[in-house]
């Protein structure tokens, strides 16, 4: 495989990463594949920009955060590093920069996945960074990178130690994706790092691929955004969207309408339905869960093939202790998420 360089000197990297003999590699270039995220028009994008603008402006300003994104690849090199070009950095108070603009990496030991290094953004990134990570051994392994949480991916480098083996990753299990959809919680908000988002938790676990279409603040279950998700492949939906909803009213004006048409679409479709992740809940949250249990009910009543979990099993493991800000979860929090919604994938799959 060449270099980027070697195909068009004007895409020479220039680096300030001090490995002997680094060759960089566009991710976009065979044997690299790249999942929950596609490229176009100078971006990483989780759906196309033009359904976006229709949405909200929320979704427009979000749908190329590279949340759910991932490059998958097998290699022998001793070190793998990147150099990666990035605008629309997350920056918050709750949420740590190796989250919201970092990328991690797993290595695939068994049937599993284990987390091998943190490619650290520097505190003050303002359009993208070098990182590196070495490992003790030289031997091919199978590698996952999963993208930042918050922040716009333009353009990334896999940089590997020249004459180092590449190859493609060994194909997901599931090779259909499960399509989840939902709120800042959705998206990954406030995971420490893009891997312990609950969805790439259960992706570890299941061997299967997913699309990540969580919108900070801008998950309302509008038509356009049901429109596009209804013409997408995939083997199960998933979706919550209770924390965006602006009011009990809008959520039961939209929740069921939202199921209905995924379920028009797909008939036999596996949907799961959850209510916002609280150990305790308000008044208004008890309203909000029973909206979202009642899309459940009429639509099981019917034979559908559906589910249900409430917000208070997806923190059984965690807790008050599993949130940020009394909103949004941490890492102990989505690992519960990860856990109880992954039994039940589980048995769907």
């Amino acid at each position: 495989m060449l270099d980027i360089s070697a195909i068009d000197p004007n895409f020479k990297v220039e680096t300030k990463i001090q490995e002997e003999n680094i060759r960089f590699y566009d991710v976009l270039q065979p044997p690299f594949s790249v999942h929950g995220v596609y490229y176009d028009d100078g971006k990483f994008r989780r759906l196309p920009e033009n359904i976006a603008k229709t949405v909200n402006q929320g979704v427009h300003n979000r749908h190329a955060n590279a949340a759910g994104g991932r490059i998958r690849f097998q290699t022998d090199s001793p070190y793998v590093a990147i150099h990666v070009k990035m605008t629309g950095i997350g920056k918050m108070p709750h949420f740590a920069l190796t989250g919201s603009a970092g990328f991690d990496l797993y290595v695939k030991v068994g049937e599993g996945q284990q987390y091998r290094g943190t490619f650290v953004p520097p505190f003050n990134i303002t359009d993208g960074y070098e990182s590196v990570i070495r490992f003790p051994v030289t031997e091919m392994r199978d590698i996952t990178i999963n993208m930042p949480l918050y922040s716009d991916v333009c353009k990334l480098y896999i940089g590997l130690k020249e004459g180092a083996q590449i190859a493609p990753p060994e194909p997901y299990k599931h090779t259909t994706p499960i399509v989840y959809y939902g709120s800042s919680i959705t998206q990954g908000g406030c995971a420490s790092r893009p891997g312990n988002a609950y969805q790439n938790i259960i992706t570890r676990r299941l061997n299967t691929d997913h699309v990540n279409l969580g919108f900070s603040g801008s998950a309302k279950g509008e038509p356009e955004i049901t429109d596009y998700i209804c013409k997408m492949d995939m083997s199960v939906f998933v979706y919550d969207y209770d924390h965006n909803a602006p009011t009990v009213e809008h959520l039961e004006k939209t929740h069921e309408k939202m199921y209905l048409s995924i379920r028009s679409a797909h008939p036999d479709l596996p949907v799961v339905m959850l209510s916002r992740p609280r150990a305790y809940l308000t008044e208004d949250e008890v309203k909000r869960r029973e909206i979202v249990r009642a899309t459940y009910l009429n639509a099981k009543a019917r034979g559908e093939n559906v589910y249900f979990i409430s917000g208070e099993e997806l923190m059984q493991y965690a807790g008050d202790s599993g949130l940020v800000d009394g909103i949004h979860p941490n890492d102990l929090g989505f690992a519960s998420m990860a856990r109880v919604l992954g039994d039940l994938l589980e048995t769907i799959l």
